[in-house]
C-alpha cells in the first residue's frame, strides 16, 4: 500500500467505527439526555489520558451549546477539587476500558454525593458501566492503528458520542442561532449574529435626489455615491430607488433619449428596507432572496438613515 492508501484506510476504519455506534444507541442514550436536560447544576466531564483529552472537548461543546459544563481530571479530585461537585450536577465519566483505576477510585466519591453518573465506555461489563446511572456503549471492533493498540477509532467514537449528546440537548432546548451567538460573542459567527444594520450601515454622502430629476443628472450622483444606487425622496421620505442595473437597462432601451427621462420613469417604488436593529444575518437573507446587493435602512417614518450593501455584511 502507498502512504496515501494507509491514510485512506485509517479514515475508512474510523468511519466504520462511527457507523457501528448507531445500533448501540438505545434507551440508555435517551436516559442520558434526559438526565442532562433536567440537570439544574453542571455537567462535569471526567476521564484520564486520551479519554480526558476527548472529555475536555466534549465539555467545551456542551458549554458552547447551552449546557453548562466543565472538565475535571479525576486525579485533581483527590487534592481538593471534589468541592466543585454540588447536588444537581451530573457526571459524564469516560473510559474506553471502563476499568481505569484513577477513575474508579473517583466514582465512590460521586455516588456518596448522590450525583448521577453517565458512563461512556467500550465495555458494558466494566465496573464503570455497572456503577453508572446510565451507560453509553462506545465499543469499536478494532482501532485504526495497524497494531490495534493506539486509541484511534475508539477516541473518534467517544468524540462522536459526545457530539451526539450535545446535538440532542440542543434540539431539546430549542437552541437557536442567537443563543449560539450569545456563547460565541468573539467569533466570526457570533459577530454576524449579533451585529445590526446600525453597526455597519453607511450614513454619509448618500446619493439622494427628487423623483423628477433627469437621469443625466441622477447618474452623476449615483456614480459619486459609489454604492451602485440612488434613493428618490419626496418631503424627506423614500419613494423609490434606482440602481446601476436600472440605469444600464434604461440606456439600452432609450439610447440618446435616456437623458430626457426622469428618475421616476425607472425607479423601483417599493425598495427593500430594514430598521436599524435588524441583524445582518437577516439582511443577508433578504439580499439572497430578492437577488439585490443593498438594502435601505429607515426609521419609523420611512426616512432614510443609511444603506447596507453586500460588502458591509462581510465581517
Amino acid at each position: 500500500m502507498t502512504t496515501r492508501e494507509y491514510g485512506i484506510q485509517a479514515i475508512r476504519d474510523e468511519a466504520e467505527a462511527l457507523l457501528g455506534l448507531i445500533p448501540k444507541m438505545d434507551e440508555q442514550f435517551d436516559k442520558a439526555v434526559e438526565l442532562m436536560l433536567r440537570c439544574t447544576g453542571k455537567i462535569i466531564v471526567t476521564g484520564v489520558g486520551k479519554s480526558g483529552h476527548i472529555g475536555a472537548k466534549i465539555a467545551a461543546t456542551f458549554s458552547s451549546t447551552g449546557t453548562p459544563s466543565f472538565f475535571v481530571n479525576p486525579l485533581d479530585v483527590y487534592h481538593g477539587d471534589l468541592g466543585v461537585m454540588m447536588p444537581g450536577d451530573v457526571v459524564l465519566a469516560i473510559s474506553n476500558s471502563g476499568q481505569t483505576d484513577e477513575l474508579l477510585r473517583f466514582i465512590p466519591m460521586v455516588l456518596h454525593e448522590h450525583i448521577p453518573i453517565v458512563g461512556m465506555t467500550g465495555n458494558p461489563a466494566s465496573l464503570l458501566a455497572k456503577y453508572s446511572t446510565c451507560h453509553l456503549n462506545i465499543s469499536v471492533e478494532r482501532e485504526a492503528c495497524p497494531l490495534n493498540l493506539a486509541p484511534t477509532s475508539s477516541t473518534t467514537a467517544t468524540l462522536a458520542m459526545g457530539d451526539a449528546l450535545a446535538i440532542a440537548l440542543m434540539q431539546k432546548r430549542h437552541f437557536k442561532p442567537q443563543d449560539f451567538a450569545h456563547f460565541h460573542p468573539g467569533g466570526e459567527l457570533g459577530k454576524r449574529l449579533l451585529t445590526t444594520a446600525a453597526d455597519v450601515m453607511r450614513t454619509h454622502d448618500l446619493p439622494v435626489f427628487a423623483p423628477e430629476m433627469k437621469l443625466g443628472q441622477a447618474i452623476m450622483l449615483v456614480s459619486e455615491g459609489k454604492l451602485g444606487l440612488g434613493v428618490a425622496e419626496e418631503e424627506g421620505r423614500i419613494v423609490g430607488i434606482i440602481t446601476d442595473g436600472d440605469i444600464r437597462r434604461a440606456i439600452e432601451r432609450w439610447h440618446a433619449q435616456f437623458f430626457d427621462h426622469a428618475v421616476s420613469d425607472i425607479m423601483t417604488r417599493q425598495p427593500k428596507t430594514v430598521r436599524t436593529d435588524v441583524k445582518i444575518t437577516e439582511i443577508q437573507r433578504i439580499m439572497q432572496t430578492y437577488k439585490i446587493h443593498s438594502v435601505l435602512v429607515t426609521d419609523g417614518q420611512n426616512r432614510l438613515v443609511g444603506v447596507v450593501d453586500h460588502y458591509s455584511c462581510m465581517i
